[in-house]
């Protein structure tokens, strides 16, 4: 009678196991799982109709994974650093600095880069009130008791890591507490500071050059009412990265996807002409800034 009862709870426990792997296999969907790709953004500028255009690059990509596509932006720049690092998305969308920060900790990889009027690339610049004294950066440092300067987002490339480090070599800043300025703030974003500088609340401030010509040019700032004294060497535009667990099938698929993006209001909350490819050596300039700046652990 034990025997008999042992082989039938033998039996039972196999056909428990038969009955879920048919389940994982047999009623998954074409890319193996059910589960949505989760996709984090960084909040590059406040544009257009984020939401409408994120719906409408979540169907895009769903289209070209064969799965759902969930995207999330974030308000913070340290929130999709937090969020790739504990394995809650596995593709997103990074400044260049925070880009190589995650890369850096998990392994994430570039694949893809967006154009501004045809080219991969952007600048940091340094603006001023149109009607400013200021002239030049060296003008900056010579009055750097009277001034009152506004970056972005401490994480930012353009708004904090690269203009720090030229404000750094001539001696007036270190960080937010050892500076030479008068005052030192971080504003959070570029849109913030552009219209900061253009209202005057700060002497000057360091800015993303694709996001501020995008502002000018959508009326968001008035261009006439501001003076850029400044500009960094060429950067690398901002990345979409994959986290390491993700097949390069899915990211032949993923850059197909963004490769065949011409619609104008998706493009357009990113100030994009279109879509590239990228790689994880683009952004080595910045790789070496940050180890500079003491931004990479």
């Amino acid at each position: 009678m034990k025997k008999a009862y042992s082989r039938i709870s033998r039996g039972i426990a196999l056909l428990i196991v038969v009955i879920f792997l048919w389940g994982s296999v047999g009623c998954s969907n074409p890319e193996g799982t059910d589960e949505a790709f989760r996709v984090g953004i960084v909040p590059a500028q406040n544009k257009g109709n984020m939401q409408k255009a994120m719906d409408k690059l979540e169907k895009v990509l769903s289209d070209h994974l064969g799965r759902a596509v969930e995207i999330t932006v974030y308000a913070d720049y340290q929130g999709v650093v937090e969020a790739m690092k504990y394995k809650k998305l596995e593709m997103a969308y990074f400044g260049p600095l925070t880009y190589v920060q995650v890369q850096e900790k998990t392994g994430a990889r570039a694949i893809v880069t967006q154009l501004i009027d045809g080219k991969p690339y952007y600048h940091s610049y340094i603006i001023v009130p149109k009607d400013s004294p200021y002239r030049s950066i060296d003008d900056l440092v010579k009055h750097s008791r009277d001034i009152r300067f506004a970056f972005g987002d401490i994480n930012s490339t353009s708004g904090s890591l690269i203009p720090g480090i030229e404000l750094k070599k001539r001696g007036v800043f270190t960080d937010r507490e050892n500076h030479r300025f008068k005052g030192v703030t971080y504003t959070g974003s570029h849109d913030i500071t552009a219209l900061a500088i253009q209202n005057k609340k700060y002497d000057a401030g360091a800015i993303d050059s694709a996001i501020y010509n995008q502002l000018v040019e959508d009326g968001k700032v008035d261009g006439d009412k501001i003076r850029v004294i400044w500009k960094s060497e060429k950067l690398f535009q901002y990345p979409w990265a994959v986290s390491e667990i993700v097949d390069d099938e899915t990211v032949k698929k993923l850059q197909k996807a963004f490769l065949s993006v011409k619609d104008p209001e998706i493009l357009g909350v990113f100030g994009a002409s279109g879509f590239t490819t990228a790689k994880d050596s683009d952004y080595e300039s910045i790789r070496q800034a940050a180890r500079e700046a003491g931004r990479l652990e």
